[in-house]
């Protein structure tokens, strides 16, 4: 049982999120039976920190923590960053330093972006949104002339390049589809990757031999822009890309550049700049599926943020390990590039 002591302070400013969106009452009475809860819904400056988060033992939000904060902050035990990613705002040396755990609640998206790139994936290859297009233009064919262009994911090649939580995640769906699955991630030994019932390859291999190909690699310093026209040229013709990471990791016009030229198909979930200009070329690029960064954003999903940050916040209250968020790593926190969520 969690401890019933007041004398805990977390402080919860999870901007710009919203309090609401991401924790239920029920979840914010089991953070009050921590201690003393401080909400606070708009953005943190100095002045609020020292009066209200100084003193706090969790943190939860986004919140800048320079050193200059983290030197005040003598209690603190844990932050939670609610948007999603290793952002470059907090001092991480210090806090590796201090022991001061820094943790995000990526795994809830896992699932939801992992199904969103499925539905992708079957519909590049069977091209059910080029039909409905054709349709409504009245430039529909049937039958066999309809699918000169179409492949099936049965026991299809299939890439992925990342092999985090979201790449985890995509393989279990796979499975019926009795594919075979390529792995690239520097990050990851042969040996973890083959566990995972994947075939360890090379980048050049993945692209080479790969009919559909999921790109689920988090940007960091190594990665932005490492995707291009060299790795697009290799792909065979008719091939795919699912884009659900993060865009920076390819080089988008070389994409664009690519689909426009009937090389390879594409769907993405995610763009350079959001929202996406009006007059982007992206928007009257062919052979393409766009969605608006939605994969993930399903309200069960940010209903489940609350509830790991509570789960673990309650391990840590009681000097255990938090189990469900995923912690920062002192060799790899410091590379990550991800841009901070300006919607939820």
């Amino acid at each position: 049982m969690p401890p019933s002591s007041k004398s805990k302070r977390i402080f919860l400013a999870p901007a710009p999120r919203a309090v609401s969106d991401i924790f239920e009452e029920s979840d914010l009475v089991r953070l009050r039976a921590l201690g003393e809860l401080i909400l606070h819904e708009d953005i943190v400056t100095d002045q609020l920190f020292a009066d209200e988060a100084v003193h706090a033992e969790i943190i939860i939000g986004q919140i800048d923590l320079p050193e200059s904060r983290l030197r005040q902050a003598t209690s603190l035990r844990a932050v939670f960053n609610v948007e999603g990613n290793f952002l470059p705002n907090i001092d991480y040396g210090y806090c590796f330093r201090a022991g001061i755990r820094v943790l995000n609640i990526s795994p809830v998206f896992a699932e939801p972006v992992a199904e969103a790139a499925l539905g992708m994936a079957i519909d590049l290859g069977r091209g059910i949104t080029r039909s409905d297009r054709h349709f409504r233009q009245g430039t529909e064919e049937y039958g066999l002339a309809a699918n000169r262009e179409a492949f099936s994911l049965f026991r299809q090649d299939v890439g992925l390049i990342g092999l985090g939580d979201l790449g985890k995640a995509i393989l279990p769906l796979l499975r019926p589809f009795d594919c075979r699955i390529r792995a690239y991630d520097p990050w990851l030994p042969d040996e973890y990757v083959r566990a995972l019932g994947c075939e360890a390859a090379s980048l050049e291999d993945v692209f080479r031999r790969s009919r559909l190909i999921f790109v689920v690699a988090g940007v960091t310093s190594q990665n932005q822009g490492f995707l291009g026209a060299p790795q697009f040229a290799s792909m065979r013709r008719g091939s795919a890309i699912v884009l659900v990471s993060r865009a920076a990791v390819v080089d988008f016009d070389a994409l664009l550049d690519f689909a426009d030229k009937g090389h390879i198909h594409f769907a993405t979930d995610v763009f350079p700049e959001e929202p996406l200009p009006p007059e982007h070329r992206a928007r009257r690029t062919s052979n393409s599926i766009l969605c608006a960064h939605q994969a993930g954003a399903l309200e069960t999903a940010i209903k489940q943020i609350g509830k790991m940050v509570v789960a673990d916040a309650e391990l840590i209250a009681r000097g255990l390990p938090p189990v469900m968020c995923k912690p920062a790593q002192p060799e790899t926190v410091a590379l990550f590039r991800s841009r901070p969520v300006s919607k939820t």
